[in-house]
């Protein structure tokens, strides 16, 4: 990745206003059988019990919220949870043990089965036989990689070709065997499922589709562990407007968009999904009405996002709980994590610590210093200067090499402040 000079006011994104979207729509049981407080609580409690568990951060970036002409902009920073660094590792490894603590009471009927005694290996005889396979650009793979050697069963990996080394071999790490599949991000999700039906494996994807819908929701309903968090963390007196959160096959917003559309109802934040020009298969969706491909080739540096049709779960919560669709050239990411690390650099007076950012971690604070550099799309959005915003960035440096092509120094020294000048 050369080292280029970008700037916001370069970086036009596309946007649609969705007009199905219904504030007035009450969260009713069609949503809740997807997601729901219900079986957040369950969530909750469950991962709350693992070793390790600590909410991360809310920061708040008062430079970029300047910057941005508005009044707040709060960062969630999911580049510290658990080992994997990215919020992923509240969905896949939560699915994976769902899964067996399943199969498990299947197999030795009326005994509860937990968390503990998965990791403990008292049902190792048969954990040991059972094998997850997934499809992943990435952090979704590491975290149900992790999930299956912390519970105990065999796990397979399916990447696309341009998944990186650095990111093929994190998911090594935790003991799964990795499958390249020589084509984009879907082929590889049509590849699991067909090895999986074939070879009895049980599949954990983050997507859903046409007969497949049962592992998805608890991946889903993970995810709305950091949600909770982040309501939790605001100020008593002050909560957002808006809510800038990245695509990729839906899952992530659909999780966010619920969790806040069930707690809040009317008084929801304006929702605002975030895709790359490339990859935009929420963004078509919307302007079809219904589920719909990308129309991009896929070729973007927010690896993670790289996405071409969309998970029928996620469309169910999104296509009348999403606002705005919003799609950033690779170059919006660029700026979003160069801003990051540059600490002071990223606002006159923000005097904020330096933040470590991945490609797709900062989409959605991506799209918002898109928006609000193009007065179009800043007054379509309603960025007037009250505006408070809340955005997740929801992985740090997964790949090292590529993160610090992108920044100009490595995610340790912009962790410790000592970013260098190329990456000012």
């Amino acid at each position: 990745m050369p080292h280029h000079t970008v700037s916001p006011s370069s970086c036009l994104p596309r946007h649609y206003s969705n007009p199905k979207a219904d504030h007035e729509r009450v969260y009713g049981p069609s949503e809740r059988a997807i997601l729901s407080r219900a079986a957040f609580d369950e969530a909750m409690a469950e991962i709350g019990a693992w070793p390790g568990y600590a909410p991360t951060p809310l920061r708040s970036l008062p430079g970029l919220a300047r910057e941005a002409g508005i009044d707040r902009v709060w960062y969630k920073d999911e580049s510290t949870r658990f080992a994997l660094g990215s919020f992923k590792a509240l969905g896949g490894a939560y699915a994976v043990l769902r899964l067996l603590a399943r199969e498990v009471t299947a197999r030795v009927p009326g005994v509860p089965v937990t968390a503990l005694d998965l990791v403990v290996g008292r049902y190792a005889q048969v954990t040991r036989t059972l094998t997850v396979a997934t499809a992943t650009d990435g952090n979704h793979g590491r975290s149900v990689a992790w999930g299956a050697q912390v519970f105990g069963c065999n796990c397979v990996v399916y990447v696309p070709s341009v998944c990186t080394p650095g990111r093929r071999a994190a998911i090594e790490a935790y003991g799964a065997r990795v499958v390249v599949v020589d084509g984009p991000y879907d082929d590889a999700v049509r590849r699991a499922a067909a090895d999986a039906a074939e070879q009895g494996w049980f599949v954990v994807s983050d997507t859903s589709y046409t007969g497949y819908m049962d592992v998805p929701r608890d991946v889903m309903q993970g995810y709305t562990v950091m949600v909770e968090e982040a309501i939790t963390q605001l100020p008593a007196s002050e909560r957002p407007t808006h809510v800038f959160v990245q695509g990729g096959v839906g899952a992530l917003p659909a999780a966010v968009c619920g969790h806040l559309w069930e707690s809040w109802g009317r008084q929801r934040p304006r929702f605002v999904v975030v895709e790359p020009h490339n990859a935009d298969c929420l963004y078509q969706s919307a302007i079809a009405g219904r589920p719909a491909r990308s129309q991009g080739d896929l070729d973007t540096v927010m690896a993670g996002l790289a996405c071409g049709e969309v998970s029928l779960l996620a469309w169910a919560i999104l296509e009348r709980g999403a606002d705005d669709f919003l799609t950033i050239p690779d170059d919006g990411a660029i700026i979003a994590m160069r801003k990051l690390a540059g600490g002071k650099s990223a606002g006159s007076g923000q005097g904020g610590r330096p933040l470590v950012g991945g490609e797709s971690g900062v989409a959605g604070l991506a799209g918002l210093l898109c928006a609000a550099a193009h007065e179009e799309v800043r007054m379509a959005l309603g960025l007037v200067p009250d505006a408070r915003v809340l955005v997740f960035g929801t992985e740090g440096a997964t790949d090292p090499e590529v993160y610090e092509r992108i920044v100009g120094s490595s995610p340790e020294m912009v962790a410790e402040g000592l970013i260098s000048a190329a990456g000012r």
